[in-house]
This record gives C-alpha cells, sequence and structure tokens, in this order.
C-alpha cells in the first residue's frame, strides 16, 4: 500500500445491540457524525467481537463478502439490512505481511457480521470503501492481541482505518438484573478501563486479578472486550485519546475511543 501523509485514528466501537444501526439514538447519531468528520479513508480493517477463530487469524477475502445476520429474534428491517461493501485483496495482503503469513489464515466462507456493518453502515453508508473483516484467535492470551494491534499499526499511515467492535462491558447473562440501572462493579469497571486506555496501561487493560468481581462481570466471556486491545496495540507514538457514548445501561456499556487525532469528536453534540 502507498503511504499515506495523513495519519488515520484508530477506533473502538461500543456497538451494544443489532438494533442500534436502524434506531434513532444518540449512538449512532455520533457514529453518523464521526464518519462525516473523519478523513475518508482507503480501506477499512474491523475486527468484531462476533468472529471467533482458534488457531489463527482469519481474513475475509473475496470481491464482495456476504452480509451476515448473526443474530435472531429482531425485526424483519434488521433483516433486510445489507452492506455490500468490496472486499480488498491489496490489503489482506498487507495484512498477511504485516502478521506473518502463518499467523493470517484467507476464509471466503465468512463475511461482514453485524459487529462490522452495524458499526460501519452509519459512518459509511454508501457501502463504497473497501473493507476486510479479521477473527479474533482465541487460543490466543490478552497480550498476544495487542501485539496484532501494533503490528497492525502501520495501516495507519496507509489510509487504512481500523475499527474494534465490542463492548467494554457486555454480559448478557446480567442483563435482565441490572437492566436500566448502573451497577457500582460497571460503573468501577468502567471508569478503570476508559484510564487505562487514556494511561496506555497495557498491564491494567489485560490482568485481573481472581478476586476481581468487577471485571469477572464485565467480561464474562471476553469476545466483546477483546477488539479493544487491538486498537490499544495500535496506539503510536503522539497519539490522544477520545472518549465519547461513555454509557453504561446495566450490564452492558457502549464506550467508544478515539485514538491518534481526535479533532473529530468535535462533530460530535
Amino acid at each position: 500500500m502507498v503511504r499515506m501523509t495523513n495519519r488515520l485514528p484508530a477506533l473502538f466501537l461500543g456497538h451494544g445491540s443489532p438494533m442500534t444501526v436502524i434506531s434513532d439514538v444518540p449512538e449512532r447519531a455520533a457514529w453518523v457524525a464521526l464518519g462525516a468528520a473523519l478523513p475518508r479513508p482507503r480501506a477499512i480493517l474491523v475486527v468484531s467481537a462476533h468472529w471467533q477463530t482458534q488457531g489463527k487469524t482469519h481474513v475475509t477475502t473475496g470481491a464482495q463478502p456476504r452480509t451476515i445476520h448473526d443474530f435472531r429474534g429482531f425485526p424483519d428491517e434488521l433483516f433486510a439490512v445489507q452492506y455490500p461493501a468490496p472486499g480488498s485483496d491489496e490489503l489482506v495482503a498487507r495484512i498477511e505481511a504485516l502478521l506473518g503469513a502463518e499467523r493470517v489464515q484467507r476464509d471466503d466462507s465468512w463475511g461482514f457480521d453485524h459487529g462490522a456493518w452495524g458499526v460501519i453502515l452509519p459512518m459509511y453508508p454508501a457501502a463504497d470503501i473497501p473493507m476486510v473483516q479479521i477473527s479474533l484467535d482465541r487460543s490466543l492470551e490478552a497480550d498476544a492481541h495487542i501485539a496484532l494491534g501494533r503490528a497492525l499499526a502501520p495501516l495507519r499511515d496507509e489510509g487504512v482505518l481500523i475499527v474494534g467492535s465490542g463492548n467494554v462491558i457486555h454480559n448478557l447473562a446480567l442483563w435482565r438484573q441490572y437492566a436500566g440501572t448502573r451497577p457500582e462493579w460497571a460503573v468501577d469497571f468502567q471508569t478503570r478501563i476508559n484510564a487505562a486506555v487514556t494511561a496506555g496501561d497495557h498491564a491494567a487493560l489485560t490482568r485481573f486479578g481472581a478476586d476481581d468481581q468487577a471485571a469477572a462481570a464485565a467480561i464474562n466471556s471476553a469476545e466483546h472486550y477483546l477488539p479493544l486491545l487491538y486498537i490499544a496495540g495500535a496506539r503510536l507514538p503522539g497519539d490522544d485519546v477520545g472518549i465519547f457514548n461513555d454509557t453504561i445501561s446495566g450490564a452492558l456499556s457502549m464506550t467508544s475511543y478515539v485514538i491518534g487525532d481526535t479533532a473529530p469528536l468535535a462533530a460530535i453534540a
């Protein structure tokens, strides 16, 4: 890829319910405003909570990866959503070069799941920017996910917008119990993670004690938390950190981060 002069930020977007993409809510409005304020990327790389693999990092291939509706029990309007963004052989090859061919598995069986299109569609509704999604290799320890993010960081200088899509707090087993509240454990965990992301404290993002009940409740299954580690790893010297959509509703947070130039956040009301 050609090196660009303007470095793109890296984003972590708390995606929450699939309904957010078709709902008139502040979080979606923030994504729309952010997409309009950011420099237009040449390509987009998404790591989503909703694609988990074992042993290798899988990468979507194909001219136009399919739109995956990986949920159930939602209205037909949501299942009708398509995001026909083109794939990018060039970006796939660059990811292989940065991570190593032995780490990457090209995969034409997947596509763009709702963790990917659910946040990118409001930002870039025309679906005309090439996009590639990578999986979470669950055989890796937390530090290794940060290392992968660090390895991918050069893409930010090559016109690629790196997006992690998940949630800092995501525990559906506790959803009904805490619905409509801001439980103390969630506020505690969210405060700690905001501070750790801002400080670039990777240890505080990856190491939680066996008696850390807040962490156990917030990231019980971890898949929604892990995309954040890629964005933390992709931070480069001199980058600022901006926090937005910093909300907690029961056992779910929508908190999101811009790593790099935070000026586009001024567009969010």
